[in-house]
């Protein structure tokens, strides 16, 4: 990262990774964010038990129905159409895909409370960034239903509008995954 780096822009550090200027309001809007994944994820399902024996955890079987919150269900999506292999697949893999999703968040707050200005993050650690500010968006856009024929309506909406503060951020966080994508790849 350069003496000067622009605020708000991931910019590429030696080895890997990556680093970015942020403001205090900055960093608390990305915590705050970022926490309420946390606690929209949670830990799913849990079968009696599974916490008591380290190895059958790694037999539990996890729910075989979609999440009924349109925002988790996007999150956790089917692999397959309705069906028996859509239940059995989310049966097996949803568990696995719910601790992901919470290590990505969880490794946002740990960045974010390092401390900044700066805060750069180690190859794994903007791996996990990009993982977590996805799937800020991706709650963000269900919850504003934003489809993919992108709805202009969204970004000219009066100041008034209760849904202001939302498309700000999903438009924010959109920015923040695009430069450290550069910033990986550049």
């Amino acid at each position: 990262m350069g003496r000067r780096a622009r605020a708000g822009y991931f910019e590429p550090v030696p080895g890997g990774g990556a680093a970015i200027a942020l403001d205090t309001v900055e960093i608390s809007i990305l915590r705050s964010l970022a926490v309420q994944l946390l606690e929209l994820v949670g830990p799913g399902e849990q079968p009696a038990g599974a916490d008591d024996d380290p190895l059958a955890g790694l037999f539990t079987e996890g729910p075989s129905k979609p999440p009924d919150d349109p925002a988790l269900a996007r999150l956790f999506p089917d692999a397959y159409e309705e069906s028996e292999e859509a239940a059995e697949f989310r049966r097996f893999t949803e568990n696995d895909l719910r601790a992901r999703k919470r290590e990505d968040a969880l490794a946002m707050v740990r960045v974010l409370d390092s401390g900044g200005p700066v805060l750069k993050l180690a190859p794994g650690e903007a791996r996990q960034w990009l993982g977590g500010l996805n799937d800020l968006r991706l709650t963000i856009g269900t919850r504003l239903e934003v489809t993919e024929d992108e709805n202009d309506e969204l970004y000219h909406l009066d100041d008034s509008d209760p849904r202001k503060p939302l498309v700000m951020a999903y438009l924010w966080l959109g920015g923040l995954q695009e430069s450290l994508v550069e910033a990986l790849t550049g």
